[in-house]
């Protein structure tokens, strides 16, 4: 009978350092994966629980050689209590039975450390570390008090740990931290944006809001401009009367050029044209009333070019590419429109840029209109290269400039991760229309088709059919 007790005082002994095993796993996963925002609505709102878990995450690093000490020193214990409680118990019993001495301690130690390792991988590594991925704020919460005590507790013997790894890590020239980073890349962000758009947990507007400003660091001010052929311009020896003129159109301010289209003399503005008051505009020349124009480059992030625009109270800047030419204009508006889309306003023309979805599925498009805006309208990725717009895939895929009616196959690159079975994806773009050499509009059509082996080994050859 006190062998019976014996294997079951050593089975509770277990399963009490198992328990302990597992809090501190639970510590280790819920400090880690809490959302650190949240606890701080709770902190600011006075949830004292979130105020001490969010203290602890201020010392992840502290809190985690915690967590693997308790860890440790647990899971030893269970090796020092299992055999002697339970081996020795099996054992013994095993003995009463007429089993040899021999045979009788191996297959006690056996299945005590068999028993051991099962409840300790299950109930203290487990279990507690899906509950606090699962549920990491309730259980930051509630531990946050406890662990708080145990590093105040044990905080020397962690820190002699710690102070010996950080000098094995110095050792090496790798310089430790104290913090781990929470913050998503934009890169996840643009897929939990992508997902919850899916899901219908966004609305369309609102995640196309959120894609654009993700994208918008990483923006130029050649991506946003008005390109060089659609500007216009005045000459520095135009009267001023011409300028006239050309506001009455709905443009109010204008690039002011020298002797070539290049030689940028600087921009004159409605309020320029103003401040003369009654004169004969005819014999003023531009170049005498125009203003230095800011000059930005072509490669300039938009939050770059938006607070150089701040910087010097303008709203208008010229473009200039690596080789000193007029690139193009930018303005606020242009700005403005990379986060929110078109904003159209009393001067432009009547459906100007517009998309206009068709009865079939298919979309008329301006040539101009992005890349980028075309995916967000897809909800797809589109073949990248050295263009900004769809007329300049067209132009890439053609190797020449478009004519009216011309029209092409271009495939679409496959999800990472997706199965080799999905269909693959295709749009078809015609030039219905071109101004300036370019196309002016393009209609595209998205369809799948099956996986066939013929398209199998096209891809593999790198090959592409244009219609």
């Amino acid at each position: 009978m006190s062998v019976v007790l014996s294997i079951l005082l050593g089975a509770l002994v277990v399963l009490v350092i198992t328990a302990a095993t597992g809090y501190f796993v639970a510590q280790e996963f819920g400090f880690m994966a809490v959302d650190r925002s949240r606890l701080k609505v709770r902190a600011a709102q006075g949830d004292t629980g979130a105020q001490r878990a969010l203290g602890i995450t201020n010392r992840t690093s502290f809190m985690l050689s915690g967590a693997q000490l308790g860890i440790t020193v647990t899971g030893l214990l269970v090796g020092y209590v299992a055999d002697p409680l339970i081996g020795s118990g099996i054992g013994r019993l095993l003995g009463g039975v007429g089993v040899p001495t021999g045979v009788g301690i191996a297959t006690g130690v056996v299945l005590a450390l068999l028993f051991s390792t099962v409840v300790q991988m299950v109930f203290g590594e487990l279990f507690p570390k899906n509950l606090a991925i699962a549920r990491p704020e309730p259980i930051a919460r509630r531990l946050a008090l406890s662990t708080g005590i145990y590093l105040r507790l044990f905080g020397w013997i962690i820190r002699l740990f710690d102070q010996a790894a950080i000098l094995l890590l110095k050792a090496v020239r790798i310089e430790p931290v104290e913090d781990v980073q929470h913050a998503a890349t934009p890169r996840d962000l643009e897929h939990i944006v992508k997902e919850s758009r899916v899901s219908g947990d966004l609305p369309a507007e609102l995640s196309t809001l959120l894609d654009r400003t993700l994208d918008f660091h990483g923006r130029t001010a050649g991506h946003a401009m008005i390109p060089r052929p659609q500007v216009t311009s005045v000459e520095g020896g135009d009267p001023v009367s011409r300028v006239v003129d050309l506001m009455a159109l709905g443009h109010s301010r204008f690039p002011v050029l020298g002797e070539d289209v290049d030689d940028i003399l600087g921009v004159i503005c409605l309020r320029d044209v103003l401040a003369l008051g009654d004169v004969d505009l005819d014999r003023i020349p531009v170049a005498k009333v125009s203003r230095p124009a800011l000059l930005v480059p072509i490669s300039l992030p938009l939050p770059g070019a938006l607070d150089r625009l701040r910087e010097a109270e303008d709203e208008f800047a010229c473009v200039v590419d690596e080789y000193g030419g007029l690139a193009g204009v930018l303005t606020t508006e242009d700005i403005a429109e990379e986060l929110v889309g078109e904003i159209a306003d009393e001067h432009d023309p009547e459906e100007a840029g517009e998309v206009h979805a068709g009865e079939d599925g298919s979309w008329l498009l301006p040539g101009a209109v992005h890349v980028d805006e075309v995916e967000r309208l897809l909800g797809h990725d589109l073949p990248h290269g050295d263009y900004e717009t769809i007329g300049g895939l067209i132009i890439s895929r053609l190797r020449r400039l478009p004519e009216p009616g011309d029209s092409m196959d271009v495939e679409l690159p496959r999800h990472p991760g997706a199965h080799d079975d999905e269909p693959v994806r295709t749009i078809r773009l015609s030039v219905r229309s071109v101004d300036r050499h370019v196309p002016a509009t393009v209609r595209l059509e998205l369809y799948e088709a099956p996986v066939s082996p013929d398209a199998d080994r096209d891809r593999a050859n790198g090959r592409e059919v244009n219609a």
